[in-house]
């Protein structure tokens, strides 16, 4: 699952955006409120972490702007605002749930993740399937004919991106760009590495193998 973060305060933001990768989420933060705008009118996400307090453009400002363009994503409001006035004033114009500063990162979870499952126009299953292997998104739990597969971090957002694009092949250039959030470089080899990993623990104990490689290309999650 894709996760907007729009904070301005850096030690904030890191620790949110650490969390919420270790949860499996792939996570883009930007630090003012008009490159926040830019990305969430240019990218699909499942759900936006918002700060109200935001340079160039101030969250609300952001957020009815989000709405009036149609972007549907569900909004957590995060401020250090606390009055009841402020909390309304944050539903009723486009949030759909308020959190205060200083916050439980348990909390604002459980919070993410209850915005995903209440949001009723989601496009996204929550429930990914192929051939014998299973992700539920938000246990964050992968099975393989039943058996369940731990996996770190990386390595789940990896299969959710295969899972999500079954039958395509993924070049390394996008792989890194999804999971890694940063640009090719053609000397690094972290993506056979992560790909090696993962393919161990979904395809060493079964006949099927489901993760190929196609040379020269990428990588691929089909039955042969």
């Amino acid at each position: 699952m894709r996760l907007l973060l729009v904070e301005d305060d850096a030690k904030i933001a890191a620790f949110i955006e650490k969390g919420l990768k270790e949860a499996g989420f792939v996570v883009d933060h930007c630090a003012d409120g008009r490159s926040g705008l830019n990305r969430a009118l240019g990218f699909a996400y499942d759900v936006a972490v918002i700060d109200l307090m935001l340079p160039e453009l101030d969250g609300l400002r952001l957020i009815e702007a989000m709405r009036a363009a149609s972007v549907n994503t569900p909004v957590l409001i995060l401020s250090a605002r606390q009055s009841v006035d402020d909390r309304i004033q944050g539903l009723q114009r486009g949030g759909d749930d308020y959190m205060v500063k200083p916050f439980s990162f348990s909390e604002l979870l459980a919070r993410v993740q209850a915005l995903i499952r209440r949001d009723k126009k989601h496009s996204q299953p929550m429930l990914l399937a192929f051939a014998d292997l299973e992700m539920d998104l938000l246990k964050h739990e992968v099975y393989r004919a039943g058996q369940k597969i731990e996996l770190p971090a990386k390595e789940y957002a990896l299969l959710e991106y295969m899972l999500r694009h079954p039958g395509i092949v993924l070049s390394k250039t996008a792989i890194l760009e999804r999971v890694y959030d940063y640009a090719f470089d053609p000397q690094t080899n972290v993506v056979d590495v992560l790909v090696c990993r993962l393919r161990n623990k979904i395809d060493r104990e079964h006949q099927k193998k489901l993760i190929h490689t196609v040379r020269g290309v990428g990588y691929v999650l089909r039955e042969r």
